[in-house]
C-alpha cells in the first residue's frame, strides 16, 4: 500500500469513526444533542451533517414577530401578482428608519468573498439578540415542531384560495412568508478544544442569522447562497452548545415559489487550525490528449492560529467509478514546497501534475462522466494535519462562434431545459433521488443540458449532473439594483452582490458539468443603457477574477445588439428574442415587447460570440387535457376559449398554445433549426414547477413544462423526444380516443415521430400517408372525423417502417393499477420511491379522463411523504391522503422510516373501482 493509499484508507476508516459517534445523542430541554465523542489524534477533518430533530417554531400569519430584522423594508405600494413574466423591471425603493438593524452585525460574514479590504466590514460592539428567549440554552422548546432537515416550512400548505389571497398564483400560494426559528443542540468534548468549529449552510430561505450559545455569530440574506460562520469563538466544551437561527422570508419577494426555511443541508464541521480553506480547492485541465493531461491544482490555507506556521502540501489524484467507489492506487501526485503562514492570516499554494491516459469527463451519450478525486494534505513536521476532498473531471471546453461548446473535440448541441429548484410536492427541501428522477426522466427526452433557473443549485444536484453526464449553466441572480417583485433581492444587491458571486464561483468552479457562468436573467439594468452596463462590466471583472476557464452570460429578453450591455458578456444568451417576440400573426393584438426574430441580427453584431437560446417556448399545457376548435395555426398566445378553460383553469394539451411573450416547440425548433450557428437552447421549462400559473394564477403551479409537476409526460415529450432523438424508433399520437360527445364531430389527430412519414389509420381505415414538412416538428391530421375505436399510427423513415403507436376507446373505468419506481428503497429516512397510480378499465387500459376521489393508507415501517396528480389547479394539500386523479393518473411518494427496514404495504381505494396494493421493501 502507497502513501496515498494509505492516507485515503485512514481518512475513510477515520470518517466511520465520525458517523458512529455523532449518532451518540442525548436529550435535553426538548431538542436532541448531537454528541460528538473523543476523537483519534490523528482525525483531522470531521463534517457531521445535523439533519435530525431540529426544533421549529414559525410566527403565524396574524402575530407579532419578534423585532431582531436584518434590514428595515419599503411598504408594499402593489404587487401585481400576475403581471406578464417579462414586465419591465422597475428602480428600488429609497428607504429611511429609524429601527434598530442587525445588518451591521451579519455584513462581516461576507468579508471572506470582499476583494478590496478597504470595502470589508467591520463588527461594530455589542451583541444583538442575546437577551432573547429562543437563543439561550435553556429556552424549553420541547412544545415547537420537530423537523428533519432539509425543510421546507411552507410545502404542508394549506394553499391559500382565491383572488387577493396573502400569497398568489405566482409564490405559489403555499405560506412561504413569514418569520422562523430552528434550534439544535451539540457537544463538543476536551478533545476539541485547539479545534476551529464551523457551521455550514447549503442553504436558508432567507435572511438567516444564526446565535451560538446566546451570541449572534452572522448570517446570510441572500436565499440561495451556502455560507459558513465560525462557531470557535463561542463555543462551550463538555456541555451542550444552542444553535438557533432565524429566518425571515418576505412577502412579495419572488415570482415563483421560492420555499420557506432551512431547505438544503446544514452541517457542523471540525478542523485544526490550520486547514484548507472554504472552498479552497481549484482544479484545471489543460494539455489534453488521450495519452496525457496537465492537471493544475491551486489550494487556499488558512491559519487560524496566532502562530506563524510552516506547512506544505501533497495530493493524492484518485479515479473515481460511477458508483464514487475510490480507485485503489492514485493516478498521481502533486506535492508542494514548505510554506510559512502567519497566524490569523490565509496563503495560497499551486501545483501541477501530468496525468498519463487520463479517463476524460464528457457529457453523454458519447461520452462518459468519468471523475477523479483529489486528496489533499496538509503536512505539518511530516505529519497530517488537514485532509480535505475535491471531486473534479478532466475536460477540454472550446467555444466556437459557428457552433457553440466543444467538450473534448466533440459538438454538443445544446438540448436543454430550464429548471427551478422546487422538487414538486417536495417543495424547495432538497431531496436526492427526487432531483435523480427528475434528470432521469429529462435524459429519456433527450436532454443534454441544463439552466439553473434562477438561482445557484444544491450542491448535490451539480453531483448528479456531473455523474450523470449533463452539462449546466449555473446562474445566480434574477434581479441586480432594479427589481420585479417589491420585496426582492435588490434590496440587498448593491451589498452583497460581490460576496454572492464570488463564493457561488468557488464553490461551484470544480464541478465539470458546469460550462458557463450566468450571472443575470432579465435584469431591469437592460433598460439603462450605459449604467446597466456598467454595473454589468462590474459583475463580468469579479467573475473572471474567479475563474477564467468558462465564458460568462446574463440572459437578455429585451436588449439589443446596438445596446451597451448586450456587449459585456461573453456569450449572447437570448431569451425568447432569437426566434422573436409577439412576432407571428396571433400575437398581433397583444401588448408588450414584440421583436422580430434576432438570430441573424446578433450574429452580425459580434460575429466572435457563441450565441445560445437561453429560454425558449413558453408553451403551455395540461397533461391530457384537449380543448376545442385546435388552432390551424404552428404557434398561438393562450386566451379563455382559445386554448385555455377559465372555468376549469386547464390548457389545452395539442400543445400549440404558449405564454403572451412565447412561441410553440414547433416554432421555436424549426427556427433554431435555421440558424445553424446557434449552439442550441433551453426549454422554458423542463418541469413544471410551484408558481408562476400562467395563464391562471389562481392555480398553484405552472403549466411550463414539458413534464408535469407530478412527474407524468406531457404530450410535448414526445415532440422533443421525437426532434431531440432521431435515431430512437417512436411515434406518438394524441389526443386520447375518449370523446363520447364528439360523435361525428371534426376532432383533429397530430403525430409526433423520429420518423420522416406516417400513415393514420382509424378502425382499419387510412386516413392517409403524410410526410414531414422542412423544419416541421408534428404531422397533422385536421380533419379526422370522431368515431369511437382504435386510431394507429404507423411511422417510416427512408421508406422503410419505423414505429408505430395506437391508442383506443377504452371501457369504463374497474380498477386501479400501482406502478413504482423503485421496489426497493433505503431505510434511510431520505430514500423515496414514486408510485404511480392509473384508473383502468377491464382490460388494463388507463382511462384517460378519469377523476375518481382516491384514499391511500400504508402499513409498515414507511410513511406517506405526499400525493400529487400533475393538476396545475388542484389546491388540496400535498400530504393529503386524499387525492382525486387527473385524466386517468395520480403519484404517491413513499419513503422508510430510518433504521427501520421491513416491508412496507401501500393501498389505494375508490369508489366503485377494484382496490390496488403494492409492496415496497425498506432495507
Amino acid at each position: 500500500m502507497n502513501k496515498g493509499t494509505f492516507s485515503i484508507f485512514i481518512f475513510s476508516l477515520l470518517s466511520l469513526v465520525v458517523l458512529l459517534s455523532a449518532c451518540s445523542k442525548v436529550e435535553q430541554a426538548g431538542s436532541e444533542i448531537h454528541k460528538v465523542e473523543d476523537q483519534p489524534s490523528q482525525l483531522t477533518r470531521q463534517r457531521i451533517l445535523l439533519s435530525d430533530n431540529w426544533r421549529f417554531y414559525k410566527y403565524a400569519d396574524n402575530q407579532v414577530t419578534d423585532s431582531l430584522i436584518y434590514d428595515v423594508r419599503p411598504e408594499i405600494e402593489s404587487d401585481e401578482d400576475g403581471k406578464a413574466a417579462d414586465a419591465k423591471p422597475t428602480e428600488a425603493v429609497d428607504i429611511v428608519s429609524e429601527a434598530f438593524v442587525l445588518k451591521p452585525w451579519i455584513l462581516p460574514t461576507a468579508n471572506p468573498f470582499i476583494d478590496d479590504p478597504a470595502q470589508q466590514h467591520q463588527r461594530p460592539e455589542g451583541n444583538p439578540g442575546a437577551d432573547f428567549a429562543f437563543v439561550q440554552g435553556d429556552f424549553d422548546d420541547s412544545q415547537w415542531q420537530q423537523v428533519q432537515v432539509p425543510h421546507d416550512w411552507a410545502i404542508s400548505g394549506p394553499f391559500y384560495v382565491g383572488h387577493n389571497a396573502p400569497v398568489g398564483g405566482g409564490m405559489g400560494r403555499l405560506p412561504s412568508p413569514g418569520v422562523g426559528w430552528y434550534r439544535q443542540h451539540f457537544e463538543l468534548t476536551a478533545a476539541d478544544a485547539e479545534k476551529s468549529i464551523f457551521l455550514d449552510i447549503d442553504g436558508a430561505m432567507s435572511y438567516a442569522m444564526v446565535w451560538l450559545n446566546g451570541h449572534l455569530v452572522g448570517g446570510w440574506p441572500y436565499g440561495y447562497a451556502s455560507f459558513r460562520l465560525d462557531l470557535t469563538p463561542y463555543i462551550k466544551l463538555g456541555e451542550a452548545n444552542q444553535l438557533a437561527i432565524r429566518i425571515d422570508n418576505p412577502p412579495a419577494s419572488s415570482r415563483w415559489y421560492p420555499g420557506g426555511g432551512l431547505y438544503r443541508n446544514v452541517w457542523l464541521t471540525k478542523t485544526n487550525p490550520v486547514h484548507v480553506g472554504q472552498w479552497g480547492t481549484a482544479i484545471s485541465s489543460s494539455d489534453i490528449s488521450e495519452k496525457s493531461a496537465k492537471v493544475s491544482l491551486s489550494v487556499t490555507i488558512d491559519n487560524d492560529s496566532a502562530q506563524t506556521i510552516e506547512v506544505s502540501t501533497q495530493t493524492n489524484i484518485y479515479a473515481l467509478d460511477m458508483d464514487d467507489v475510490v480507485a485503489k492506487s492514485a493516478s498521481a501526485t502533486i506535492a508542494t514546497d514548505a510554506i510559512l503562514i502567519d497566524g490569523g492570516q490565509s496563503s495560497r499554494v499551486d501545483g501541477s501534475v501530468v496525468i498519463n491516459n487520463p479517463k476524460l469527463w464528457g457529457p453523454l451519450p458519447n461520452q462518459q462522466p468519468n471523475r477523479y478525486v483529489a486528496v489533499t494534505n496538509i503536512l505539518q513536521a511530516g505529519k497530517v494535519i488537514d485532509s480535505y476532498e475535491t471531486r473534479f473531471g478532466i475536460r477540454e471546453l472550446h467555444f466556437d462562434a459557428n457552433k457553440g461548446l466543444i467538450v473534448n473535440g466533440e459538438h454538443i448541441y445544446f438540448q436543454g431545459v430550464n429548471q427551478h429548484h422546487d422538487l414538486g410536492a417536495l417543495g424547495a427541501a432538497f431531496n436526492v433521488r427526487a432531483a435523480q428522477r427528475q434528470l432521469e426522466l429529462l435524459r429519456e427526452m433527450g436532454v443534454n443540458a441544463i439552466r439553473l433557473a434562477h438561482n445557484p443549485p444544491a450542491v448535490e444536484l451539480l453531483e448528479l449532473t456531473d455523474k450523470m453526464g449533463f452539462v449546466v449553466i449555473d446562474e445566480i441572480f434574477d434581479v441586480w439594483e432594479r427589481k420585479k417583485t417589491p420585496l426582492d433581492f435588490h434590496l440587498i444587491f448593491p451589498e452583497w452582490a460581490e460576496p454572492d458571486l464570488r463564493a457561488f464561483i468557488r464553490r461551484d468552479r470544480n464541478s465539470p458539468s458546469v460550462v458557463m457562468w450566468s450571472i443575470g436573467n432579465e435584469v431591469g439594468e437592460q433598460y439603462t443603457g450605459a449604467d446597466g452596463a456598467k454595473l454589468a462590466q462590474r459583475l463580468q471583472n469579479i467573475a473572471k477574477q474567479e475563474d477564467t476557464s468558462r465564458p460568462t452570460a446574463a440572459s437578455m429578453n429585451f436588449a439589443k445588439p446596438d445596446m451597451p450591455l448586450s456587449a459585456v458578456f461573453d456569450t449572447v444568451s437570448l431569451n425568447y428574442q432569437g426566434e422573436g417576440i409577439r412576432n407571428a400573426p396571433a400575437y398581433a393584438h397583444l401588448q408588450g415587447i414584440r421583436t422580430a426574430p434576432l438570430y441573424p441580427a446578433f450574429h452580425q453584431a459580434f460575429p466572435n460570440k457563441v450565441i445560445m437560446s437561453s429560454e425558449n417556448a413558453a408553451a403551455v399545457s395540461s397533461r391530457g387535457e384537449y380543448l376545442f376548435p385546435v388552432n390551424d395555426g404552428v404557434s398561438a398566445p393562450v386566451a379563455d376559449g382559445a386554448g385555455g378553460d377559465p372555468e376549469s383553469l386547464q390548457v389545452s394539451a395539442y400543445e400549440l398554445y404558449t405564454a403572451p411573450f412565447g412561441s410553440s416547440a414547433d416554432k421555436v425548433l424549426a427556427s433554431l433549426a435555421q440558424h445553424p450557428y446557434v449552439s442550441g437552447g433551453f426549454i422554458w421549462s423542463g418541469w413544471d414547477y410551484l408558481g408562476e400559473p400562467t395563464p391562471y394564477y389562481l392555480a398553484r403551479s405552472s403549466y411550463f413544462g414539458v413534464i408535469d409537476l407530478a412527474g407524468f409526460k406531457k404530450d410535448r415529450f414526445y415532440l422533443y423526444q421525437s426532434m431531440w432523438r432521431p435515431d430512437f424508433p417512436m411515434a406518438h399520437i394524441l389526443p386520447h380516443w375518449n370523446w363520447p360527445e364528439r360523435i361525428g364531430k371534426i376532432t383533429p389527430v397530430h403525430v409526433f415521430t423520429s420518423g420522416d412519414e406516417a400513415e393514420l389509420f382509424l378502425n382499419g381505415r387510412s386516413l392517409g400517408r403524410k410526410q414531414k414538412a422542412e423544419f416541421a416538428a408534428r404531422l397533422r391530421w385536421d380533419d379526422v372525423v370522431y368515431e369511437p375505436g382504435e386510431l394507429k399510427v404507423q411511422a417510416y423513415k427512408l421508406g422503410k417502417p419505423w414505429a408505430e403507436n395506437k391508442v383506443v376507446t377504452t371501457g369504463a373505468a374497474t380498477a386501479l393499477a400501482f406502478t413504482p419506481d423503485r421496489a426497493e428503497i433505503n431505510a434511510d429516512g431520505v430514500d423515496l420511491s414514486f408510485v404511480t397510480v392509473k384508473v383502468v378499465d377491464k382490460d388494463g387500459l388507463m382511462v384517460p379522463r378519469a377523476k375518481h376521489q382516491l384514499s391511500f393508507s400504508l402499513q409498515g415501517p414507511g410513511e406517506i411523504v405526499a400525493t400529487d396528480n400533475g393538476d396545475s389547479a388542484n389546491l388540496v394539500a400535498f400530504p393529503s391522503h386524499q387525492r382525486a386523479a387527473f385524466n386517468g393518473l395520480a403519484l404517491v411518494i413513499i419513503k422508510a422510516k430510518k433504521g427501520e427496514p421491513g416491508n412496507i404495504s401501500l393501498s389505494v381505494e375508490a369508489e366503485g373501482l377494484e382496490a390496488a396494493h403494492v409492496s415496497i421493501t425498506s432495507k
